[in-house]
């Protein structure tokens, strides 16, 4: 399958584009001076003869401007903005399966979640994963393949965490290498918004290793 991945460079496109290339797949990952994902020509071109897309470009800021607003602006365009562009490329271009992380802690802040559970006051800052969960469930609605992973708070290298953080607001955590072996899976299971994080945590992962078979390793 020839599949274009966003953000190769990142912590998620260096744990799956190897996994995805051992399993056979021919991967287009060019970089931010290669593809402008705010071009919509250019998306439509990159887009054009591909049967999947992993779109794992972000932008996330460093920890000492996590508090300024405007320091999450690119990150919020390549989640909401290039997300619509991509969708709107593949919906054109007939692409089989489209896959989009998102994030696992916009859950309430105690109890048990899983994917059925209502959504908490989201952040600003988060609100534009929820706008890429939303594309990604348009381009379900076209009867192709649209999935959307939910992950838990990553660690391991390459991450801002050597080990799981330990805030229980987040509710779930995640290795960045399980990370990567969920997504290369998640161009397989049906269309849906799943959970992906370690067995046990507050966040109920079952949908998706029901569904794929995964399992977390770390």
């Amino acid at each position: 399958m020839r599949l274009l991945v966003t953000g190769w460079s990142g912590v998620l496109g260096r744990a799956t584009i190897p996994l995805l290339r051992g399993a056979g797949h021919e991967i287009d990952a060019p970089s931010p001076a290669q593809l402008d994902l705010f071009d919509p020509a250019a998306v439509a071109r990159a887009v054009t003869g591909t049967a999947g897309i992993l779109h794992l470009a972000t932008r996330i800021p460093p920890r000492e401007r996590e508090g300024d607003r405007a320091a999450w602006r690119e990150n919020d365009r390549l989640r909401a903005e290039a997300s619509r562009l991509l969708v709107d490329a593949a919906l054109a271009a007939e692409t089989e399966a489209y896959v989009q992380p998102s994030v696992a802690f916009f859950y309430p802040a105690a109890g048990l979640v899983d994917e059925d559970t209502a959504l908490a006051h989201v952040p600003e800052h988060l609100r534009s994963a929820l706008a890429a969960e939303e594309e990604t469930a348009r381009f379900a609605a076209s009867g192709r393949r649209g999935v959307v992973l939910r992950l838990g708070v990553l660690d391991g290298p390459g991450t801002r965490h050597e080990v799981p953080d330990q805030d229980p607001r987040h509710g779930a955590t995640l290795h960045a290498a399980d990370a990567g072996s969920a997504l290369a899976a998640a161009l397989a299971v049906p269309s849906g918004v799943y959970n992906v994080c370690r067995d046990g945590d507050r966040v109920s992962n079952e949908r998706f290793k029901r569904a794929s078979g995964w399992r977390p390793e770390h």
